[in-house]
């Protein structure tokens, strides 16, 4: 069994597992935050492994957010398989998971629009990502 989860102040908001008691949200997670509150706002997801219209429609999402928003990527399961649409847009925020290969696993944070900002993790095979989860933490100043 693989976890995934997103924990704003230390609660998780979000898990997904693989084989597990969670549901299985496979493919790229996308969450934006209320940094004033550190609480989830939105959370989306893309089946990139089963859709082969999600990788367009992430890239679709991600151009339609605002410079500020505060952006957490996760990948569950299976993320690679249709995720060339949105790749060069991710890149572009600073999450470059171009080199991630199948079942590999990536996580990150960004502000959109300042890609110096963003802290991505990954684990680039099923092997490493089974022997490792990308984890990211970052320290999130309210307005």
């Amino acid at each position: 069994m693989k976890y995934g989860w997103l924990k704003l102040n230390g609660e998780a908001v979000w898990q997904s597992s693989w084989q597990g008691e969670y549901p299985d949200d496979c493919g790229a997670n996308m969450f934006t935050i209320d940094t004033t509150a550190c609480t989830l706002v939105e959370w989306q997801n893309f089946d990139t492994f089963y859709d082969s219209g999600a990788g367009a429609q992430l890239n679709d999402y991600l151009q339609g957010l605002s410079d500020g928003t505060v952006l957490v990527g996760i990948s569950a399961d299976e993320a690679s398989r249709y995720l060339d649409a949105a790749e060069a847009t991710l890149t572009g925020l600073g999450a470059n998971v171009s080199d991630v290969g199948h079942r590999g696993a990536w996580a990150f944070v960004t502000e959109i629009g300042d890609p110096s900002k963003t802290v991505l993790d990954k684990e680039l095979t099923e092997a490493s990502a089974l022997g490792r989860d990308p984890v990211v933490t970052a320290s999130l100043a309210g307005a």
